[in-house]
């Protein structure tokens, strides 16, 4: 795909299975999150975005109660907070409290050096070549905001956050919703067809797609694939 013919302005890109491999997020971040959990409560449970993201996760919590999905009791205990926060990782929720307050417990990691974000070899140069051709690099995740910027801020290929102009997580809408897209792209200031969704979802490539956005399939594989039985001759 020559991205010069298709008369874009800007790339959005997915993180997880795009410009990350799935098993960091989901073999380090989430282990991470899970084992500090108490931990960074602890010792910031009076702090006000630490009580905002409280909040969120109590707002859940009663959603939750309320679609008899029996999560675990939720008391003004640490302990509790503690137990609800793991089970939502366990059932990998979109939530927006739990992902803001798991960002502000990778912060720590990353800035001990206990965790080294991984991307994909070819992601760098690519942000670099993207960035030098005029094109904004955007970037759409559950990840909370914070959560992005430190994971492309510290990544094993270095600081790539020279190259990203602006992060958009779930306050925009959830990434299977058509408005979400049309919302960045307003954001944005561009319309719709000036904007390279690329994602490994295909239910959000169909969302970024009715919104008017071009896209692309992320096949982060090492499997040959085909689209058709006739391939295979």
């Amino acid at each position: 795909m020559n991205l010069s013919d298709q008369g874009l302005r800007a790339i959005l890109l997915d993180i997880e299975g795009t410009t990350t491999p799935i098993a960091f997020v989901h073999e380090v971040l989430f282990p991470y999150a899970r084992e500090h959990a108490k931990e960074f409560l602890t010792n910031n449970f009076t702090a006000k975005e630490v009580q905002a993201d409280v909040a969120l996760l109590r707002e859940e919590h009663a959603s939750d109660i309320s679609q008899d999905l029996q999560p675990p009791l939720l008391s003004y205990e640490i302990d509790s907070i503690v137990a609800y926060v793991e089970w939502l990782i366990a059932r990998d929720r979109k939530s927006t409290g739990l992902k803001s307050l798991q960002g502000k417990i990778w912060r720590q990691g990353y800035i001990d050096g206990s965790l080294k974000a991984q991307v994909f070899a070819d992601v760098a140069p690519a942000l670099e070549r993207w960035s030098a051709a005029g094109l904004s690099i955007n970037i759409f995740s559950s990840g909370s905001v914070l959560a992005q910027q430190l994971l492309f801020a510290h990544t094993d290929a270095g600081d790539l956050t020279r190259f990203i102009d602006n992060y958009f997580d779930t306050n925009v809408g959830k990434k299977g919703e058509a408005e979400s897209y049309r919302r960045i792209a307003a954001q944005l200031n561009l319309q719709p067809n000036e904007i390279l969704f690329i994602s490994d979802v295909v239910a959000e490539l169909d969302a970024a797609s009715e919104a008017g956005m071009k896209t692309v399939l992320s096949l982060r594989t090492s499997h040959q694939a085909i689209r058709s039985f006739d391939e295979l001759l």
